[in-house]
């Protein structure tokens, strides 16, 4: 009995690469999981604007605070879109569909990291809207002078900071393929990870000088600070840790989807 081997006919012209991004947009705002999920992080952020706005003294509550406390937001749940999106194909059995219309695989993981990119890039954008309002509302409210100016480093990192997390969620997305395993262990990660570390550098001497070079979170400590980028050391750090926890979950969970059987 003889056996047919498919294979890709690489003569034809490809789905367009926009189309394929595209369909991953739709993807993403088409179940109510994305959809509402993503419209909750933004409700998150009005709320902790509003009571920070509320509460604090108007000193502590210029445009600069409003951004990182949104900011702050953003870290921890932005990167849970990219993992929706990229773990849905196996939770909800679309994989199937999507690699029989473009069988070419690596094509569909880059439109899925463009495409969770794009809506990342758009939530932070509606997020530091959120902020100005805030600012604005608040400082007429309660009758001190508005602080809208802010210092391009500031803004730069808060951008390049919610990036790197949600390349950090896609990474884990690839690596486990599933949905409630990847969120746990990107919270594991985010949240359990450095509190460990954290107790640890301040038992042992000299652990604090090791953490940043295996410790994504803590290397990313100068982007965090507003006012200025990594020295060269902070640089190598942050490649060292980022190849543990960024590159290397990407090219395995890559080479795990280009050799598994969608089914």
């Amino acid at each position: 009995m003889s056996t047919t081997v498919a294979t890709i006919d690489t003569t034809r012209p490809g789905i367009p690469f926009s189309r394929l991004v595209n369909v991953e947009l739709r993807k993403m705002f088409n179940t109510r999981s994305g959809r509402w999920y993503t419209f909750s992080i933004m409700l998150l952020c009005v709320v902790v604007v509003a009571f920070c706005g509320a509460f604090f003294e108007p000193r502590d509550f210029a445009y600069g605070d409003a951004i990182g406390i949104v900011g702050g937001v953003l870290g921890f749940f932005l990167p849970v879109i990219p993992i929706l999106l990229v773990t849905s194909e196996w939770g909800q059995r679309t994989g199937l569909v999507t690699f029989t219309l473009e069988p070419r695989r690596p094509r569909v993981v880059v439109s899925k990291l463009v495409a969770a990119i794009m809506v990342s890039l758009a939530t932070i954008i509606v997020a530091a809207v959120i902020a100005l309002v805030a600012v604005w509302f608040f400082s007429t409210v309660r009758g001190f002078d508005a602080q809208y100016d802010i210092e391009f480093a500031l803004m730069r990192n808060f951008v390049l900071t919610n990036a790197l997390a949600v390349v950090i969620g896609f990474a884990f997305a690839m690596l486990i393929m599933n949905t409630p395993a990847a969120i746990v262990a990107y919270f594991f990660y985010a949240l359990v990870l450095p509190i460990a570390f954290g107790a640890v550098s301040a038992a042992v001497d000299g652990f604090e000088d090791i953490v940043p070079w295996f410790d994504f979170n803590w290397a990313q400590g100068p982007l965090f600070t507003g006012d200025y980028l990594p020295d060269g050391k902070e640089w190598a750090q942050l490649a060292t840790s980022g190849t543990i926890w960024l590159i290397l979950p990407v090219v395995l969970g890559t080479w795990r989807l280009l050799r598994s059987e969608v089914k």
